[in-house]
């Protein structure tokens, strides 16, 4: 990355954890902490959830995500979205239903509207950047300038110069393609923790894909013993059970969130996944730990003077 984009990267870090520290600090609950940074992130066009959001193989932004509050055991998650702005609080309007938890597609999105959530035309969530890297994700067959893709739909523009979806040959290996969450932990006045989690997904993902950010349990899960928010290979965190994993482990081992997510993280590496977690428990104690050469983090507490710290790269240390 360019200078410029870490530092507005950066920028979009402390913003987020700023505001959702401000929440804590003028004794909002923990719930309320992590929907607000998450929302930051959803607005921010560089991180990939809400409008900057990545596009699947058909050109499409589907969006997800959830939300849990620790002490109330309540939960709540919607998948599949086209046209709801921000996601986690659809999340969040779920969990406070009281009766599902889980909604998806056209389904979850008349719901958002009956609550009065903010419904947006598909196009919003158009970026250039976003809609560069799924072009990049296919083996061109023909001569497409990347560059001619200014459309402003979320879908194959008009204006855009490309290949068809059914004359590109799809790559077998996805690695190289963006991925990205962004998610939030906390714990309030009262010791009671949360956390959310919301993306696009994977970019170039089939159309319908869910992954593990909208999955209680894998992506996002929070009790009274530990909230945690996972981010990277979907599948993996979905097949161990992430979030839950770490969440068992703190209360029948023993272990630290840290010392838990750093077992956990291990051992799905040694399958082949890719990633990694933030967490927190009721003393206030952080922990992010990821496989990969970096993770984009925030923290911030008293111990930071009431300023959030933030890191990007793995040399980066940001929290005690």
């Amino acid at each position: 990355m360019s200078s410029d984009e870490e530092k507005q990267l950066r920028a979009g870090l402390f913003h987020a954890t700023e505001q959702g520290y401000d929440v804590l600090a003028k004794g909002g609950s923990a719930t309320d902490a992590v929907e607000t940074a998450v929302r930051a992130l959803e607005d921010n066009p560089l991180f990939n959830a809400g409008k900057g959001a990545v596009f699947n193989r058909d050109g499409v932004n589907q969006l997800e995500a959830s939300i849990m509050n620790g002490n109330a055991n309540s939960a709540g998650a919607a998948t599949l979205l086209t046209t709801v702005k921000n996601p986690v609080s659809l999340a969040r309007k779920v969990m406070e239903s009281n009766f599902h938890v889980f909604l998806c597609g056209p389904g979850a999105e008349h719901y958002a509207k009956e609550q009065g959530l903010e419904i947006v035309d598909p196009s919003y969530f158009w970026t250039k950047h976003r809609w560069e890297q799924h072009e990049r994700g296919y083996i061109h067959t023909a001569d497409t300038p990347i560059e001619k893709c200014t459309g402003s739909s979320n879908s194959l523009s008009p204006t855009c110069t490309h290949v068809p979806i059914s004359e590109r040959n799809e790559p077998h290996d996805y690695s190289h393609l963006p991925m990205g969450t962004v998610g939030s932990v906390a714990v309030d006045v009262n010791g009671y923790l949360a956390a959310a989690t919301s993306t696009g997904g994977m970019s170039n993902k089939w159309n319908g894909r869910i992954g593990d950010s909208p999955v209680i349990g894998a992506g996002t899960f929070a009790d009274k013993a530990v909230a945690v928010s996972s981010t990277g290979a979907g599948e993996y965190f979905i097949r161990q059970g992430t979030a839950r994993y770490i969440s068992l482990r703190v209360q029948l081992l023993g272990e630290s969130p840290r010392q838990a997510s750093r077992a956990v993280i291990a051992e799905m590496k040694t399958t082949g996944g890719d990633g990694g977690v933030i967490c927190i428990d009721p003393d206030g104690n952080p922990s992010m730990i990821f496989s990969s050469a970096g993770m984009y983090r925030a923290y911030c507490s008293t111990t930071t003077e009431n300023v959030p710290v933030v890191g990007i790269f793995g040399d980066e240390v940001i929290a005690p």
